[in-house]
């Protein structure tokens, strides 16, 4: 099934492919020939400089970009998908529906904040924030407002399609070349750090207050990662921000939307991380751990009042209709995967994200004491090590390859973010990588 000479398959990989904000010259470090539970199996060269090609068993502490919160092969998701496939694998949504998709749709009314009532289920995170600015837009024009703008915080990643890179960080953000390509919209300060004193907070709702009333004819929403700025600099901050968002979104009827692609599912310590300030968007998205990796799938959800809005205007449906829509292999990968998260056992996240927060403190807190660490935090079950400079990617990766883990640092933030199997050893394992990479940033 696999290739047995990796050297050969990585050569081939070589000036091929695009990996993910990757050298075309470079391609890939290593190949994967096997996952199982929170571990993958990898084969490649553990120096930088040699091409012997070593097997070697790694835990995945990225989740692989945060969405295997279950592991790899995981037996319900996978007898889920045998079964759905066994009786059809697609079938377009367009004047048809299945029960996979129905039934995913009640899950998420069912689990995300009273109100949310109606889903629109999409390709993927990005595409989902596509349809929120959409539909934000869409509920303006129905009421006969030419608002076309977004507010957005410095720092904001939202996704990497057209509509979300514009409500992107602008400026210290991973799209800031695009702007011929973007809408220009408003952005704010990024809020106040959790520990902050009262009146920075003070003083930053203070400029959102002027921010809003002074472009307020012209929003069509507002839209936050909830607490926690992911890839943007994996940034937390104080949950009270929400609420001011929230009541500066209602004063001008602007539609408040809420990215929970990466903080949902219980990530940051709540199901949903609006949860931490008592909020309920106009519009949520959720994506990433929603199908527990195994295929792409983003939902979003919006309360009646937007959806009535939607389809008693000449509208009447929201404007979007990807081809994938509900795939039905998906939507049976998502119920088996909302099942385990919030259900009674020991994969739920109410019983894993205390247990991996709690090795988390206890295994980074040796790196707060390193030379050139600027911060360590941990919010629910995710854990960083900023330094004071750029990480050395190839450096990170091998010296945590060589630690029996996976990681994949980016600008100054050394992170994991571990499926929600781990055992406490680990989790050890893991925070001991990220030490040990942080101290050879030192050498």
């Amino acid at each position: 099934m696999f290739e047995t000479d990796q050297a050969t398959l990585l050569g081939r990989d070589r000036n091929l492919l695009w990996h993910p904000y990757g050298s075309l010259r470079e391609g890939a470090k290593f190949a994967v020939t096997g996952a199982s539970g929170p571990r993958v199996q990898l084969r490649g060269p553990l120096q930088s400089n040699d091409t012997t090609d070593t097997s070697i068993d790694v835990l995945d502490g990225m989740s692989s970009w945060w969405a295997k919160v279950h592991g790899y092969r995981h037996p319900e998701i996978d007898a889920a998908l045998h079964t759905q496939i066994d009786a059809f694998s697609h079938v377009m949504f367009g004047g048809l529906t299945h029960e996979p998709a129905i039934e995913l749709a009640e899950r998420l009314v069912d689990i995300t904040p009273p109100g949310l009532d109606h889903v629109f289920l999409a390709d993927s995170g990005s595409v989902s924030i596509e349809v929120a600015l959409k539909l934000a837009l869409q509920y303006q024009l129905s009421h006969g407002r030419d608002r076309g703008k977004f507010l957005a915080l410095r720092g904001a990643y939202h996704g990497d399609t057209t509509g979300a890179m514009a409500v992107c960080d602008p400026i210290g953000g991973m799209h800031s070349d695009f702007a011929p390509l973007l809408a220009e919209n408003i952005f704010a300060p990024q809020p106040p750090l959790p520990d902050a004193p009262d009146t920075e907070l003070d003083q930053w709702c203070l400029q959102m207050q002027n921010l809003v009333d002074q472009h307020a004819t012209e929003l069509a929403g507002i839209i936050v990662e909830p607490v926690l700025q992911g890839a943007g600099g994996m940034r937390t901050y104080d949950p009270r921000v929400l609420v001011m968002l929230r009541r500066l979104a209602t004063e001008i009827d602007a539609i408040f939307i809420a990215d929970e692609i990466a903080t949902g599912f219980g990530r940051t310590g709540t199901a949903f991380a609006c949860e931490q300030a008592g909020v309920v968007p106009d519009v949520m998205c959720v994506g990433k751990a929603l199908t527990g990796g195994y295929l792409s799938m983003a939902a979003l959800l919006c309360d009646s009042v937007v959806a009535d809005v939607i389809s008693e205007s000449r509208f009447a449906a929201l404007m979007h209709g990807p081809t994938f829509m509900a795939n039905p292999l998906a939507c049976a990968a998502a119920n088996a995967s909302l099942g385990l998260l919030f259900g009674d056992g020991e994969s739920s996240w109410q019983s894993a994200v205390p247990r991996l927060s709690m090795g988390l403190q206890h295994g980074l807190a040796p790196a707060q004491d390193l030379p050139g660490v600027q911060d360590v935090n941990v919010t629910g079950a995710i854990g960083v090590i900023t330094l004071n400079r750029a990480v050395d990617v190839e450096l990170t990766t091998r010296i945590a390859a060589q630690a029996g883990v996976w990681l994949r640092p980016f600008r100054n933030n050394i992170y994991t973010m571990p499926p929600y199997i781990c055992t406490p050893a680990q989790i050890a394992q893991i925070t001991q990588a990220m030490v040990q990479a942080t101290q050879a940033h030192q050498l």
